[in-house]
């Protein structure tokens, strides 16, 4: 028998595009098919030819629908992979939202770029298109947590909650005789709708393979600026602009604005959820909550089923492009939530070109924003931001707000990582940008004595 390898062939040295390829003899299993956002030179990455033919992958292995780690499937898919996709009920239903939307946007921005003529592929082509995406959702295979199922030869593979978004998952796999942990995107304990993390399944662990997005801080406590930032907008006349997630975190934004108004603490104004994909993704969670789903903290079960957390009275679903383009110029102070949550295409930017150039404005940054990013490039300050081939000034407010954040941090990460009941062999840190993932393995050495290594993209690691 062959000797089973992993290979990192993404979310090594940065934090997105995950992809982990597991290898013994001929059998190859992919954990994470994700696409790589941030800077062009990531994102050209995309179009990279994949290192093995994807017809030779068996199985794919995703944990949860955030697209930095299902947005590459359609392209395998595309290229000939032609096995099953084994996710959690809820994965499946948001991934299926998060693709179509994915291809959807690739097709429409290749038009937009053919048109005005800027890119540089000639004619300006989509990654994949809608039927790439539709296949792939055929390819799914739903499974239930805690329950051991085989994927390939050797192969088992069991789900557990790991309180991230909505049908997120660490993943426990056995690999030809080798037990390993892939954390995913891991939560935190105190998600205003999830569960917290299951614990580590006890025993032995040959590898851990952890994220590491916050490995080198630790998230700043719960503050007031959100509240101060909207109700000093909208006393001068201004709106709130809050580019998010479209799933997850567009509905923690949601329970929190309900929350806030309901006991006065921000003005009681028009908020508009601009994202079609927020809006499914806001539809899962309803069903989630209504139907006692084991994933929703039981007081949300007890205290919201049959009612909208999401909707404080004042909430305006946007499902049309002409409804979006009404509030490019709001009537009156309101706050709109669009996606992309970094900034990085769909309707949010057209709200942007709309809103930077004002200085009554404000835009509230609530997530990771990656380098190369448009939300990156306004935390970091920068005068003027280019949006479909134009700079745009920035005069509006920028903040950002770290709070939102539903990954765990280093702390809480070292936190989870001691509900092992043994120390594993080795651990392997990844999903950080260079940096990140080094000061986390760190901290991995000196606090709990374990063997740990942050791999470098393309590195092959023999479990």
């Amino acid at each position: 028998m062959g000797i089973p390898k992993i290979e990192f062939l993404g979310a090594a040295g940065t934090v997105t595009g995950s992809r982990f390829l597991l290898s013994c003899d001929d059998t190859k299993v992919l954990v994470d098919a994700g696409m790589f956002q941030g800077l062009k030179e990531l994102r050209l990455k995309n179009w990279n030819p994949f290192p093995i033919d994807p017809q030779q992958i068996d199985a794919v292995i995703l944990t949860h629908a955030h697209l930095d780690h299902c947005g590459y499937i359609p392209k395998l898919v595309k290229d000939g992979f032609e096995g099953k996709i084994y996710l959690t009920e809820f994965t499946g239903k948001l991934a299926e939202v998060v693709l179509l939307d994915s291809a959807r946007i690739q097709t429409e921005d290749a038009k937009y770029a053919a048109k005005k003529g800027f890119s540089k592929h000639n004619p300006p082509k989509a990654l994949y298109e809608e039927p790439h995406a539709a296949k792939s959702v055929q390819q799914f295979s739903v499974q239930p947590f805690r329950t051991r199922i085989q994927v390939a030869e050797q192969t088992y593979v069991t789900f557990f909650p790991s309180g991230h978004i909505l049908g997120a998952s660490f993943v426990e796999v056995e690999f030809f005789g080798k037990r390993l942990l892939f954390t995913g995107d891991m939560g935190r304990q105190e998600h205003p709708l999830l569960v917290m993390p299951d614990k580590i399944p006890s025993g032995h662990f040959d590898a851990v393979i952890t994220e590491s997005t916050y490995g080198d801080r630790e998230h700043a406590p719960t503050t007031t600026v959100f509240e101060t930032a909207i109700n000093e907008t909208i006393d001068r006349g201004g709106s709130v602009l809050i580019p998010a997630f479209a799933v997850d975190r567009t509905e923690v934004i949601l329970v929190q604005l309900r929350q806030l108004m309901e006991t006065g603490k921000i003005r009681r104004v028009p908020i508009y959820a601009d994202s079609p994909m927020a809006l499914k993704a806001l539809s899962f969670y309803r069903k989630a909550i209504n139907e006692d789903s084991e994933e929703i903290r039981d007081e949300i079960v007890r205290d919201w089923a049959g009612k909208d957390p999401f909707d404080p009275g004042t909430l305006v679903e946007l499902l049309t492009v002409e409804e979006s383009k009404s509030i490019n110029e709001p009537p009156q102070p309101c706050i709109i939530i669009s996606a992309s949550g970094m900034a990085t295409g769909g309707r949010v930017v057209h709200h942007l070109r709309n809103m930077l150039p004002n200085p009554k404005h404000t835009v509230v940054l609530v997530g990771y924003q990656a380098i190369g990013t448009r939300g990156r490039r306004l935390i970091e300050g920068e005068t003027e931001v280019k949006m479909h081939g134009e700079m745009v000034p920035v005069r509006a407010q920028i903040e950002q707000i770290e709070s939102f954040s539903v990954h765990a941090d280093s702390k809480e990460l070292i936190a989870w990582l001691k509900t092992a009941s043994e120390e594993p062999g080795q651990v392997l840190v990844v999903h950080g940008e260079a940096g990140a993932a080094e000061t986390f393995s760190d901290r991995i050495k000196s606090e709990l004595g374990w063997k740990s290594h942050a791999p470098i993209d393309g590195e092959a690691v023999t479990l």
